[in-house]
């Protein structure tokens, strides 16, 4: 059981896991007020929220600051697990590749296919823990239903509402986390000249928390410029309203697919619409992929000295069954 493992992907899945989680947790009221100021479409010239400051007003003012936290406990379980998955398919299908081809390192093309379809998979999995807590930021402020409640209204199809979209998406992290691999790569090519042989047993190498956090903020935010109008999109199909009366069955369907998200935000909005909430994605998403790589980074020693040692624990286990 224990030589079965793939205890470098089980690392790196543990260690983007608890760096997800803890990013989450201290950016979501920030998630919170992107996430709603992006799900509005302007009416007949008005709107709501001219900018996501109007969003935390409006929470201080209603004395509902605490509501900026609605759905952290869906969104923390969704992160863990999307983590957890995205880096352990990653790391797994890129070592996978590596020993088929007989390559020494991932080019461009390759690692862009194999973090697609490391997202692919993460999506399937976590598509309606990620449409819940996308409804439950976008509710009113102090009515946001549980987990099970939001999953639970309308047809629980509903749960993979922008599953499509969220495919097409993959490309986000794709490009991300290739622009950082390519980036690190290079940059520990350059120190290892400086560093002795290492032991397999010694930990993988890791960049310093800085640097890690610079890099991780540069590949995110070319990706989150280039998949925008498709982030937006996702947003307004998730949050979509079916208890709207004033709309029709075939209007609210129409509204739960890309087309419909796109014309709906050039009728009303015009081309700007689709940059709507930009700066709020950028300040947001690379914050977040930035601390999070960092803190994934920072941990990956410590997290690989605990793998040894459960490798260790479950060999000698075995071994003793086996001797009874």
């Amino acid at each position: 059981m224990a030589d079965g493992l793939d205890w470098e992907s089980l690392t790196e899945a543990t260690s983007g896991a608890v760096g997800a989680l803890v990013s989450t947790t201290v950016l979501y009221p920030l998630d919170t007020c992107k996430t709603k100021y992006q799900a509005e479409v302007q009416s007949h010239g008005q709107r709501k929220y001219r900018n996501l400051s109007d969003v935390l007003w409006e929470a201080i003012s209603k004395r509902q600051f605490l509501s900026l936290y609605q759905g952290l406990g869906t969104k923390n379980l969704q992160s863990f697990i999307s983590q957890f998955v995205y880096f352990y398919s990653y790391s797994y299908l890129k070592r996978l590749y590596l020993r088929n081809s007989g390559a020494r390192s991932v080019g461009t093309k390759a690692n862009l296919v194999v973090a697609a379809a490391a997202g692919a998979c993460t999506v399937v999995v976590t598509q309606p823990l990620d449409t819940a807590s996308s409804k439950m930021q976008t509710s009113a402020f102090g009515k946001s239903k549980g987990l099970w409640e939001t999953l639970s209204e309308g047809y629980w199809s509903e749960a993979y509402d922008g599953l499509g979209i969220s495919l097409l998406l993959t490309a986000n992290p794709a490009i991300q986390y290739t622009i950082f691999d390519q980036l690190k790569h290079r940059l520990l090519r350059r120190q290892s000249s400086n560093d002795l042989p290492a032991n397999t047993e010694s930990s993988p190498a890791a960049l310093s928390a800085s640097t890690a956090f610079v890099l991780g903020a540069i590949s995110k935010s070319v990706a989150t410029i280039l998949t925008y109008p498709a982030i937006r999109c996702k947003v307004m199909i998730q949050s979509a309203n079916t208890e709207d009366e004033s709309k029709s069955d075939t209007q609210l369907k129409h509204a739960k697919t890309m087309v419909g998200a796109l014309s709906s935000i050039w009728r009303r909005e015009g081309f700007p619409g689709f940059f709507k909430g930009l700066q709020a994605q950028i300040l947001k998403t690379v914050l977040s992929s930035a601390l999070l790589l960092m803190i994934k980074e920072k941990i990956s020693k410590y997290t690989w000295i605990a793998m040894l040692a459960l490798r260790r624990f479950l060999s000698v286990s075995q071994k003793r069954i086996k001797s009874h």
